[in-house]
């Protein structure tokens, strides 16, 4: 859908699809400051017009379901959480075409009196499951986007020390999970992307680990990334290399697993990780995801710049890897004692 002008025409034409067909709508304007405005309020009533039918939230909710299915189990818990949510406050047979930014705005206010990281939680997930619908055409606007998103007071992540992985270790029965454990404390790889880790993106040569999208997986901000190899997880991929590998294989030459050819569950490892914290004793804050932020803090803590730690972790945005930026203590220290 574009506008344009032809010597046929002194006004401005609007070129667009209409059931499969090119289609021409004159704006009847000259100048083009209100052609375009015609542009953007006629695109607007196209939307409207091509909405398919009426869906019920409850119907939306269970299409939706279906599509996360790509993603982890606990994504999927947290879009099923966020749309009971959702119901409770406005009706499972509410109507989607119905459900407007100042609905919306209500409702995360409510959530938020009681929870200020639900809201923020509830806000980020159903934000982008309208952005589905609105794809769909089941919609026409997204209503979160007129709905600016709750402040949530930012709290330092939980992270795992060296020595504090050498007492989860010790709790670890299983030789696969301690591997498991050691490479994602020294990679900073999430735990979706070690369980669909397998031997065709492993280059023991260059030392280096291709974080890829496949037809089963795709990482969180739908970029690929190159994480480079350090000793030891050098040393833990060699115990585990096998005599063969496929390097056409995306499914079946998993890295890690319990039954040759079928992966790691992420529920799996994070729950195996929480018993074995527990075990030693450690703080109840941490989970599986502090080996992540374990690898961050290292690299921050020995100097390496934000930017290099975003592009290992595969941030989409700087602003998350600054949550790190507070463990620059010596650096601010020695900047302050320039002064």
């Amino acid at each position: 859908m574009y506008l344009t002008k032809n010597s046929k025409s002194p006004y401005y034409q609007i070129i667009y699809e209409k059931d499969g067909k090119r289609t021409t709508k004159s704006t009847k304007q000259k100048l083009k400051s209100e052609a375009n405005k015609f542009f953007t309020q006629f695109e607007k009533e196209l939307k409207t017009q091509q909405v398919k039918r009426k869906v019920k939230l409850i119907e939306f909710e269970s299409e939706y379901l279906q599509f996360v299915k790509i993603h982890s189990k606990a994504y999927q818990r947290i879009v099923t959480s966020s749309f009971k949510q959702l119901k409770e406050y406005l009706g499972k047979d509410v109507h989607l075409s119905k459900i407007d930014n100042r609905i919306i705005e209500k409702y995360i206010f409510d959530v938020y009196s009681r929870s200020e990281s639900a809201a923020s939680l509830y806000y980020r997930t159903l934000k982008a499951a309208f952005a589905k619908a609105v794809n769909w055409n089941y919609i026409s606007e997204n209503p979160f986007l007129r709905v600016p998103p709750p402040k949530v007071k930012s709290k330092f992540p939980v992270f795992v020390k060296p020595n504090e992985l050498s007492l989860i270790l010790q709790h670890i029965k299983e030789d696969y999970l301690k591997s498991f454990y050691t490479i994602a404390f020294n990679t900073g790889m999430r735990a979706g992307e070690l369980c669909n880790l397998s031997w065709n993106v492993i280059d023991l040569s260059q030392r280096i680990i291709t974080v890829k999208n496949t037809n089963t997986f795709s990482t969180k901000s739908g970029k690929e990334r190159i994480i480079p190899i350090n000793d030891k997880v050098y040393r833990e991929l060699l115990k585990r290399k096998p005599k063969v590998i496929n390097i056409n294989s995306e499914n079946n030459d998993f890295v890690f697993y319990r039954i040759a050819g079928v992966k790691l569950l992420v529920d799996f490892v994070s729950k195996k990780f929480k018993k074995a914290c527990r075990a030693a004793k450690l703080s109840e804050d941490m989970h599986e995801h502090s080996l992540r932020h374990g690898f961050a803090s290292q690299l921050v803590q020995k100097g390496v710049s934000l930017y290099v730690v975003k592009e290992i972790l595969g941030h989409s945005d700087l602003k998350t890897t600054q949550i790190y930026s507070h463990l620059q203590k010596e650096d601010l220290q020695n900047a302050v004692n320039l002064i």
